[in-house]
Protein backbone atom coordinates (compact mmCIF):
# COMPACT_ATOMS: atom_id res chain seq x y z
CA UNK A 1 0.00 0.00 0.00
CA UNK A 2 1.31 3.45 -0.94
CA UNK A 3 0.76 5.65 2.12
CA UNK A 4 0.66 9.46 1.85
CA UNK A 5 4.11 9.63 3.49
CA UNK A 6 5.55 7.15 1.01
CA UNK A 7 4.00 8.96 -1.96
CA UNK A 8 5.47 12.26 -0.72
CA UNK A 9 8.94 10.77 -0.25
CA UNK A 10 8.88 9.17 -3.67
CA UNK A 11 7.93 12.53 -5.21
CA UNK A 12 10.96 14.07 -3.53
CA UNK A 13 13.16 11.31 -4.94
CA UNK A 14 11.86 11.90 -8.45
CA UNK A 15 12.41 15.64 -8.01
CA UNK A 16 16.07 14.89 -7.26
CA UNK A 17 16.42 12.64 -10.28
CA UNK A 18 14.83 15.19 -12.61
CA UNK A 19 17.19 17.94 -11.42
CA UNK A 20 20.19 15.76 -12.25
CA UNK A 21 18.99 14.49 -15.63
CA UNK A 22 21.16 15.59 -18.58
CA UNK A 23 18.20 17.14 -20.38
CA UNK A 24 17.98 19.63 -17.50
CA UNK A 25 21.61 20.19 -16.54
CA UNK A 26 23.77 19.56 -19.63
CA UNK A 27 22.77 21.96 -22.48
CA UNK A 28 24.09 25.14 -20.84
CA UNK A 29 27.56 23.63 -20.52
CA UNK A 30 28.06 22.22 -24.02
CA UNK A 31 30.98 23.98 -25.76
CA UNK A 32 30.73 25.64 -29.15
CA UNK A 33 31.77 23.33 -31.99
CA UNK A 34 35.26 23.85 -33.41
CA UNK A 35 35.65 26.09 -36.44
CA UNK A 36 37.00 23.12 -38.36
CA UNK A 37 37.50 19.49 -37.56
CA UNK A 38 35.31 17.09 -35.67
CA UNK A 39 33.61 16.78 -32.33
CA UNK A 40 34.69 13.41 -30.93
CA UNK A 41 32.27 12.47 -28.15
CA UNK A 42 33.62 9.95 -25.63
CA UNK A 43 31.14 9.09 -22.88
CA UNK A 44 31.05 6.67 -19.97
CA UNK A 45 28.83 6.02 -16.97
CA UNK A 46 25.18 5.55 -16.13
CA UNK A 47 24.27 8.90 -17.72
CA UNK A 48 26.49 8.34 -20.78
CA UNK A 49 23.74 7.51 -23.25
CA UNK A 50 21.40 10.27 -22.05
CA UNK A 51 24.25 12.80 -22.10
CA UNK A 52 25.10 11.81 -25.67
CA UNK A 53 21.42 12.02 -26.61
CA UNK A 54 21.30 15.62 -25.37
CA UNK A 55 24.65 16.54 -26.98
CA UNK A 56 23.66 15.11 -30.37
CA UNK A 57 20.39 17.03 -30.34
CA UNK A 58 22.29 20.22 -29.52
CA UNK A 59 24.96 19.92 -32.19
CA UNK A 60 22.81 18.41 -34.96
CA UNK A 61 19.52 20.25 -34.46
CA UNK A 62 20.40 23.47 -32.63
CA UNK A 63 23.83 24.16 -34.14
CA UNK A 64 23.15 22.58 -37.53
CA UNK A 65 26.48 20.75 -37.52
CA UNK A 66 26.70 18.16 -40.32
CA UNK A 67 26.74 14.54 -39.21
CA UNK A 68 30.11 14.06 -40.89
CA UNK A 69 31.71 16.24 -38.21
CA UNK A 70 30.50 14.17 -35.25
CA UNK A 71 32.04 10.88 -34.16
CA UNK A 72 32.28 9.03 -30.92
CA UNK A 73 31.58 6.11 -28.64
CA UNK A 74 29.61 5.81 -25.41
CA UNK A 75 29.68 2.97 -22.89
CA UNK A 76 27.05 2.67 -20.19
CA UNK A 77 25.75 0.19 -17.66
CA UNK A 78 23.48 -2.53 -19.02
CA UNK A 79 19.89 -1.35 -19.03
CA UNK A 80 20.85 2.33 -19.36
CA UNK A 81 20.84 2.60 -23.16
CA UNK A 82 19.19 5.48 -25.00
CA UNK A 83 18.55 5.91 -28.75
CA UNK A 84 21.70 7.77 -29.84
CA UNK A 85 21.86 8.90 -33.48
CA UNK A 86 25.53 9.00 -34.47
CA UNK A 87 27.60 7.99 -31.47
CA UNK A 88 27.81 4.23 -31.11
CA UNK A 89 26.60 2.91 -27.77
CA UNK A 90 27.89 -0.15 -25.93
CA UNK A 91 26.36 -1.57 -22.74
CA UNK A 92 28.78 -3.10 -20.25
CA UNK A 93 29.08 -4.46 -16.74
CA UNK A 94 28.71 -2.50 -13.52
CA UNK A 95 29.85 -2.44 -10.74
CA UNK A 96 32.18 -5.24 -11.79
CA UNK A 97 33.71 -4.55 -15.23
CA UNK A 98 33.40 -7.06 -18.03
CA UNK A 99 34.74 -7.93 -21.49
CA UNK A 100 32.28 -5.59 -23.22
CA UNK A 101 33.61 -2.69 -21.18
CA UNK A 102 37.17 -3.67 -21.99
CA UNK A 103 36.49 -3.78 -25.73
CA UNK A 104 34.66 -0.45 -25.59
CA UNK A 105 37.49 1.17 -23.66
CA UNK A 106 40.13 0.02 -26.11
CA UNK A 107 38.01 1.47 -28.92
CA UNK A 108 37.61 4.71 -26.92
CA UNK A 109 41.38 5.03 -26.59
CA UNK A 110 41.83 4.34 -30.29
CA UNK A 111 39.33 7.10 -31.12
CA UNK A 112 41.16 9.52 -28.83
CA UNK A 113 44.39 8.69 -30.65
CA UNK A 114 42.85 9.91 -33.92
CA UNK A 115 42.11 13.41 -32.55
CA UNK A 116 43.97 16.19 -34.35
CA UNK A 117 44.68 19.85 -33.54
CA UNK A 118 41.44 21.03 -35.23
CA UNK A 119 39.25 18.56 -33.33
CA UNK A 120 37.34 18.93 -30.07
CA UNK A 121 37.25 15.88 -27.81
CA UNK A 122 34.14 16.06 -25.62
CA UNK A 123 34.30 13.69 -22.65
CA UNK A 124 30.94 13.12 -20.94
CA UNK A 125 31.48 11.41 -17.61
CA UNK A 126 29.06 10.25 -14.94
CA UNK A 127 28.88 7.80 -12.06
CA UNK A 128 29.73 4.29 -13.21
CA UNK A 129 32.44 5.42 -15.61
CA UNK A 130 35.11 3.74 -13.49
CA UNK A 131 33.56 0.33 -14.18
CA UNK A 132 32.57 1.06 -17.79
CA UNK A 133 36.00 2.36 -18.88
CA UNK A 134 38.21 -0.60 -18.03
CA UNK A 135 41.68 -1.01 -19.53
CA UNK A 136 44.02 -2.87 -17.16
CA UNK A 137 47.64 -1.82 -17.13
CA UNK A 138 50.17 -4.07 -18.87
CA UNK A 139 50.56 -7.45 -17.19
CA UNK A 140 47.18 -7.31 -15.46
CA UNK A 141 44.24 -9.38 -16.72
CA UNK A 142 40.57 -8.46 -16.76
CA UNK A 143 39.89 -11.33 -14.34
CA UNK A 144 42.38 -9.86 -11.86
CA UNK A 145 40.78 -6.41 -12.12
CA UNK A 146 37.36 -8.00 -11.58
CA UNK A 147 38.53 -9.86 -8.47
CA UNK A 148 40.11 -6.71 -7.06
CA UNK A 149 36.93 -4.70 -7.74
CA UNK A 150 34.83 -7.25 -5.87
CA UNK A 151 37.21 -7.14 -2.91
CA UNK A 152 37.21 -3.33 -2.79
CA UNK A 153 33.40 -3.20 -2.93
CA UNK A 154 33.00 -5.75 -0.12
CA UNK A 155 35.58 -4.38 2.33
CA UNK A 156 33.86 -1.07 3.09
CA UNK A 157 36.38 1.11 1.24
CA UNK A 158 35.19 4.60 0.29
CA UNK A 159 34.74 5.59 -3.35
CA UNK A 160 37.85 7.78 -3.10
CA UNK A 161 39.88 4.81 -1.88
CA UNK A 162 38.46 2.48 -4.51
CA UNK A 163 39.21 4.92 -7.32
CA UNK A 164 42.72 5.63 -6.03
CA UNK A 165 43.55 1.96 -6.49
CA UNK A 166 41.77 1.74 -9.85
CA UNK A 167 43.64 4.76 -11.25
CA UNK A 168 47.03 3.15 -10.70
CA UNK A 169 46.07 -0.05 -12.50
CA UNK A 170 44.61 1.50 -15.66
CA UNK A 171 45.50 2.81 -19.11
CA UNK A 172 42.60 5.31 -19.19
CA UNK A 173 41.95 6.47 -15.63
CA UNK A 174 43.91 9.06 -13.65
CA UNK A 175 44.46 11.53 -16.49
CA UNK A 176 45.61 9.03 -19.08
CA UNK A 177 42.74 9.70 -21.49
CA UNK A 178 43.87 13.34 -21.65
CA UNK A 179 47.28 12.20 -22.82
CA UNK A 180 45.71 10.11 -25.58
CA UNK A 181 43.52 13.01 -26.79
CA UNK A 182 46.42 15.37 -27.50
CA UNK A 183 46.88 17.58 -29.53
CA UNK A 184 43.11 18.18 -29.66
CA UNK A 185 41.30 20.51 -27.29
CA UNK A 186 39.65 18.43 -24.56
CA UNK A 187 36.49 19.47 -22.71
CA UNK A 188 35.10 17.27 -19.95
CA UNK A 189 31.57 17.68 -18.62
CA UNK A 190 30.71 15.56 -15.61
CA UNK A 191 27.74 14.74 -13.42
CA UNK A 192 29.20 14.27 -9.95
CA UNK A 193 28.42 11.13 -7.99
CA UNK A 194 31.15 11.48 -5.37
CA UNK A 195 31.25 13.26 -2.00
CA UNK A 196 33.11 16.52 -2.43
CA UNK A 197 32.74 16.55 -6.24
CA UNK A 198 36.49 16.00 -6.77
CA UNK A 199 37.18 15.79 -10.54
CA UNK A 200 40.02 13.36 -9.82
CA UNK A 201 37.54 10.94 -8.21
CA UNK A 202 34.54 11.24 -10.56
CA UNK A 203 34.88 8.31 -12.96
CA UNK A 204 38.45 7.89 -11.61
CA UNK A 205 39.46 11.18 -13.24
CA UNK A 206 40.40 10.04 -16.77
CA UNK A 207 40.92 13.58 -18.07
CA UNK A 208 42.30 15.46 -15.05
CA UNK A 209 45.52 15.48 -13.00
CA UNK A 210 45.72 12.89 -10.24
CA UNK A 211 47.14 13.97 -6.87
CA UNK A 212 47.04 10.42 -5.46
CA UNK A 213 50.06 8.14 -5.70
CA UNK A 214 51.06 4.53 -6.04
CA UNK A 215 52.03 4.66 -2.36
CA UNK A 216 48.48 5.78 -1.51
CA UNK A 217 47.05 2.86 -3.47
CA UNK A 218 49.34 0.37 -1.72
CA UNK A 219 48.36 1.80 1.67
CA UNK A 220 44.65 1.34 0.88
CA UNK A 221 45.17 -2.30 -0.06
CA UNK A 222 47.11 -2.85 3.18
CA UNK A 223 44.65 -0.91 5.36
CA UNK A 224 41.72 -3.06 4.26
CA UNK A 225 43.72 -6.30 4.41
CA UNK A 226 42.96 -7.19 0.81
CA UNK A 227 44.42 -10.39 -0.60
CA UNK A 228 45.56 -9.41 -4.09
CA UNK A 229 47.34 -11.26 -6.88
CA UNK A 230 51.05 -11.01 -7.51
CA UNK A 231 50.30 -9.09 -10.69
CA UNK A 232 48.40 -6.42 -8.72
CA UNK A 233 51.18 -6.18 -6.15
CA UNK A 234 53.75 -5.81 -8.93
CA UNK A 235 51.72 -3.20 -10.80
CA UNK A 236 51.29 -1.07 -7.69
CA UNK A 237 55.07 -1.14 -7.19
CA UNK A 238 55.90 -0.25 -10.80
CA UNK A 239 56.85 3.46 -11.20
CA UNK A 240 55.60 3.40 -14.79
CA UNK A 241 52.05 3.09 -13.40
CA UNK A 242 52.24 6.43 -11.61
CA UNK A 243 49.59 8.87 -12.84
CA UNK A 244 50.21 12.37 -14.30
CA UNK A 245 50.15 15.00 -11.57
CA UNK A 246 48.88 18.59 -11.22
CA UNK A 247 51.09 20.95 -13.18
CA UNK A 248 51.73 18.49 -15.98
CA UNK A 249 51.58 20.47 -19.27
CA UNK A 250 49.42 17.81 -20.94
CA UNK A 251 46.45 19.40 -19.13
CA UNK A 252 47.10 22.89 -20.54
CA UNK A 253 44.52 22.44 -23.31
CA UNK A 254 41.88 20.75 -21.16
CA UNK A 255 38.75 22.11 -19.47
CA UNK A 256 36.62 20.45 -16.79
CA UNK A 257 33.01 21.47 -16.00
CA UNK A 258 30.48 20.08 -13.52
CA UNK A 259 26.98 19.97 -15.00
CA UNK A 260 25.31 18.69 -11.84
CA UNK A 261 26.33 18.20 -8.24
CA UNK A 262 24.45 16.61 -5.35
CA UNK A 263 24.25 20.07 -3.73
CA UNK A 264 22.39 21.42 -6.78
CA UNK A 265 19.93 18.55 -6.65
CA UNK A 266 19.17 18.99 -2.97
CA UNK A 267 18.42 22.67 -3.53
CA UNK A 268 15.61 21.60 -5.85
CA UNK A 269 14.34 19.08 -3.32
CA UNK A 270 14.50 21.59 -0.48
CA UNK A 271 12.22 23.91 -2.41
CA UNK A 272 9.70 21.08 -2.81
CA UNK A 273 9.92 20.24 0.90
CA UNK A 274 9.23 23.81 1.97
CA UNK A 275 6.40 24.14 -0.56
CA UNK A 276 4.76 21.15 1.15
CA UNK A 277 4.84 22.96 4.48
CA UNK A 278 7.77 21.21 6.14
CA UNK A 279 10.96 22.54 7.66
CA UNK A 280 14.07 21.28 5.94
CA UNK A 281 17.03 19.85 7.86
CA UNK A 282 19.91 19.17 5.49
CA UNK A 283 22.61 17.06 7.12
CA UNK A 284 24.92 17.38 4.13
CA UNK A 285 25.24 16.22 0.54
CA UNK A 286 28.59 14.47 0.91
CA UNK A 287 28.08 12.03 3.79
CA UNK A 288 30.27 8.94 3.94
CA UNK A 289 30.51 6.08 6.41
CA UNK A 290 29.11 2.67 7.26
CA UNK A 291 25.41 2.63 6.39
CA UNK A 292 24.14 1.10 9.63
CA UNK A 293 26.21 3.48 11.79
CA UNK A 294 24.99 6.55 9.92
CA UNK A 295 21.42 5.24 10.20
CA UNK A 296 21.65 5.02 13.97
CA UNK A 297 22.78 8.64 14.18
CA UNK A 298 20.01 9.77 11.84
CA UNK A 299 17.42 7.95 13.96
CA UNK A 300 18.64 9.93 16.97
CA UNK A 301 18.30 13.19 15.04
CA UNK A 302 14.80 12.27 13.88
CA UNK A 303 13.71 11.57 17.45
CA UNK A 304 15.13 14.91 18.57
CA UNK A 305 13.25 16.74 15.81
CA UNK A 306 10.04 14.99 16.79
CA UNK A 307 10.56 15.82 20.46
CA UNK A 308 10.72 19.48 19.45
CA UNK A 309 7.26 19.14 17.88
CA UNK A 310 8.52 20.07 14.42
CA UNK A 311 7.18 18.95 11.06
CA UNK A 312 10.37 18.49 9.11
CA UNK A 313 12.15 16.52 6.42
CA UNK A 314 15.70 15.46 7.31
CA UNK A 315 17.72 15.05 4.12
CA UNK A 316 21.20 13.81 3.28
CA UNK A 317 23.25 12.71 0.30
CA UNK A 318 26.70 11.29 -0.32
CA UNK A 319 27.80 7.68 -0.62
CA UNK A 320 27.55 5.25 2.26
CA UNK A 321 29.34 1.93 2.35
CA UNK A 322 28.64 -1.59 3.58
CA UNK A 323 31.21 -3.96 4.98
CA UNK A 324 29.83 -7.30 3.85
CA UNK A 325 29.80 -10.09 6.43
CA UNK A 326 26.69 -11.99 5.37
CA UNK A 327 25.48 -13.70 2.23
CA UNK A 328 22.36 -11.69 1.54
CA UNK A 329 21.53 -9.21 -1.19
CA UNK A 330 21.23 -5.49 -0.76
CA UNK A 331 22.93 -2.13 -1.08
CA UNK A 332 23.97 0.79 1.12
CA UNK A 333 20.60 2.54 0.93
CA UNK A 334 18.56 -0.55 1.73
CA UNK A 335 20.94 -1.45 4.57
CA UNK A 336 20.63 2.11 5.88
CA UNK A 337 16.82 1.86 5.74
CA UNK A 338 16.77 -1.43 7.62
CA UNK A 339 19.18 -0.17 10.29
CA UNK A 340 17.14 3.04 10.57
CA UNK A 341 13.92 1.10 11.13
CA UNK A 342 15.58 -0.91 13.90
CA UNK A 343 17.05 2.18 15.52
CA UNK A 344 13.69 4.00 15.44
CA UNK A 345 11.94 1.01 16.98
CA UNK A 346 8.56 1.83 15.46
CA UNK A 347 8.52 5.46 16.62
CA UNK A 348 5.18 6.92 15.52
CA UNK A 349 5.04 9.68 12.93
CA UNK A 350 8.41 9.01 11.29
CA UNK A 351 8.88 7.61 7.77
CA UNK A 352 11.91 7.49 5.50
CA UNK A 353 13.12 6.68 2.01
CA UNK A 354 16.72 5.89 1.10
CA UNK A 355 17.56 5.28 -2.56
CA UNK A 356 20.29 5.71 -5.14
CA UNK A 357 19.55 8.35 -7.77
CA UNK A 358 20.84 6.05 -10.52
CA UNK A 359 17.90 3.71 -9.89
CA UNK A 360 19.91 0.74 -8.60
CA UNK A 361 21.22 0.26 -5.08
CA UNK A 362 23.88 -2.40 -4.82
CA UNK A 363 22.47 -5.64 -6.16
CA UNK A 364 23.94 -7.94 -8.75
CA UNK A 365 24.45 -5.45 -11.56
CA UNK A 366 21.02 -6.02 -13.09
CA UNK A 367 19.07 -2.99 -14.36
CA UNK A 368 16.01 -4.19 -12.44
CA UNK A 369 17.77 -4.08 -9.07
CA UNK A 370 15.85 -1.91 -6.57
CA UNK A 371 16.80 1.74 -6.11
CA UNK A 372 16.26 1.64 -2.36
CA UNK A 373 13.64 1.12 0.33
CA UNK A 374 10.93 2.80 2.39
CA UNK A 375 10.30 2.45 6.13
CA UNK A 376 7.72 3.83 8.53
CA UNK A 377 6.36 3.21 12.02
CA UNK A 378 4.67 -0.03 10.87
CA UNK A 379 7.73 -1.68 9.32
CA UNK A 380 8.96 -3.65 12.32
CA UNK A 381 5.47 -4.71 13.43
CA UNK A 382 4.53 -5.95 9.96
CA UNK A 383 7.80 -7.84 9.65
CA UNK A 384 7.35 -9.64 12.93
CA UNK A 385 3.76 -10.51 12.08
CA UNK A 386 5.20 -12.23 9.00
CA UNK A 387 7.79 -14.09 11.08
CA UNK A 388 10.69 -11.98 9.86
CA UNK A 389 13.53 -11.02 12.20
CA UNK A 390 14.83 -7.61 11.04
CA UNK A 391 18.06 -7.90 13.04
CA UNK A 392 18.86 -11.26 11.45
CA UNK A 393 18.33 -9.83 7.96
CA UNK A 394 20.64 -6.93 8.81
CA UNK A 395 23.32 -9.27 10.14
CA UNK A 396 23.18 -11.22 6.86
CA UNK A 397 23.33 -8.02 4.73
CA UNK A 398 20.02 -9.21 3.30
CA UNK A 399 18.01 -5.99 3.15
CA UNK A 400 16.61 -6.62 -0.34
CA UNK A 401 14.79 -9.81 0.68
CA UNK A 402 13.52 -8.15 3.85
CA UNK A 403 11.99 -5.16 2.08
CA UNK A 404 10.76 -7.25 -0.85
CA UNK A 405 8.74 -9.36 1.60
CA UNK A 406 7.09 -6.17 2.90
CA UNK A 407 6.58 -4.66 -0.58
CA UNK A 408 8.67 -1.70 0.58
CA UNK A 409 11.30 -1.63 -2.16
CA UNK A 410 11.56 1.38 -4.46
CA UNK A 411 11.88 0.09 -8.02
CA UNK A 412 12.36 3.14 -10.22
CA UNK A 413 14.22 1.49 -13.07
CA UNK A 414 17.14 3.18 -14.81
CA UNK A 415 17.12 6.95 -14.29
CA UNK A 416 19.91 7.72 -16.83
CA UNK A 417 21.75 9.89 -14.32
CA UNK A 418 23.55 9.54 -10.99
CA UNK A 419 24.27 11.95 -8.15
CA UNK A 420 24.46 9.18 -5.57
CA UNK A 421 22.44 8.64 -2.43
CA UNK A 422 19.13 10.34 -1.66
CA UNK A 423 17.89 9.97 1.90
CA UNK A 424 14.87 11.71 3.39
CA UNK A 425 13.18 11.23 6.77
CA UNK A 426 9.75 12.78 7.26
CA UNK A 427 8.92 13.73 10.83
CA UNK A 428 5.30 14.67 11.47
CA UNK A 429 5.66 16.06 14.98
Amino acid sequence: MITPARAFLERLYHTAVAAAHPSHCLPAHLPAPPAAGRIIILAAGKAAASMVEVAERHYLDDCGLPASRIAGLAVTRRGYARPTRLVRLIEAGHPVPDASGLAATLETLALADTAGPDDLVLALISGGASANWIAPTAGLSLAEKQALTRSLLACGASITEINTVRKHLSRIKGGRLAARAQPARLVTIAISDVPGDDPAVIGSGPTVPDPSTLADARAIVARHGLAVSGAVTGALADPSNETPKPGNPLFNTTTFVLAARPADVFQSVEAAVRAAGYDCVLLGTALEGEARIVAAEHARIARDVKAQGRRAVIMSGGELTVTVHGRGRGGPNQEYALALALALGGEAGIAALAADTDGTDGGMGSPDDPAGAYVDDSTLQRARQMGLDPAAFLADNNSTEFFDSLDNLLKSGATYTNVNDFRAIVVDG
